[in-house]
């Protein structure tokens, strides 16, 4: 039979109380842990109508459609110079044709060189600066003292004398004292040795 030991029961007691004091710790800390511990969220997703302007998607797509948009604006823009140009241009040529038969019209009866050469001036031009095309800068000046009018007649004559080409030309309602310089070009080929001459000038 076994005695009790006063010095073996009081550790026992003290052993006993430590292992119930660390379970008790563990508890709490296992407790504090999970209550410190903050419960998992679910995702939402972000409300729409809290935000401005246009997803990028759709801003990628409103851009495209606005360079197209410029596109085709700038296409008609050229279009419509070019159209503008041809108009323009072809009423140039009416204007010249005009005046040339008026000019043409007008010499038709006239003897001799015209009342009018003392008036008129023609200079030739340098071909670098015509394309290679042979041209010539007509000056027609009104040196009376009444408005008037002029038809004027240019000959190009080849290396031999003659008359290879005839162009005329009108120049109308000259104020006294004002001067134009219309340019007349010669339709030969640019390669053509020509000579141009003031042939006749009739004021009228």
């Amino acid at each position: 039979m076994l005695r009790d030991h006063p010095g073996r029961g009081r550790r026992a007691v003290a052993a006993a109380l430590g292992c119930a004091l660390s379970a008790v710790a563990l508890t709490a800390c296992s407790d504090s842990e999970d209550n410190s511990s903050s419960p998992s969220r679910t995702p939402r997703s972000p409300d729409a109508a809290s935000f401005s302007g246009l997803a990028p998607s759709a801003m990628a797509s409103r851009a495209a459609s606005a360079i197209a948009s410029a596109k085709a604006s700038a296409s008609a823009a050229a279009s419509s110079a070019r159209a503008r140009a041809s108009e323009f241009e072809a009423s140039v040529d009416a204007e010249i044709a005009r005046g040339s038969a008026t000019a043409e019209k007008k010499l038709k009866d006239v003897e001799g060189r015209g009342n009018a050469v003392s008036e008129v001036g023609i200079k030739g031009l340098p071909r670098n600066e015509t394309s290679g095309l042979l041209a010539v800068m007509v000056t027609v000046t009104n040196k009376t003292g009444t408005k008037a009018s002029y038809a004027v007649q240019i000959d190009f004559d080849d290396q031999s004398g003659k008359v290879a080409e005839t162009r005329f030309l009108s120049v109308e309602d000259l104020d006294p004292g004002e001067k134009q310089q219309p340019i007349v070009f010669s339709r030969q080929p640019g390669d053509a040795q020509l000579t141009p001459r003031l042939a006749k000038a009739q004021r009228y």
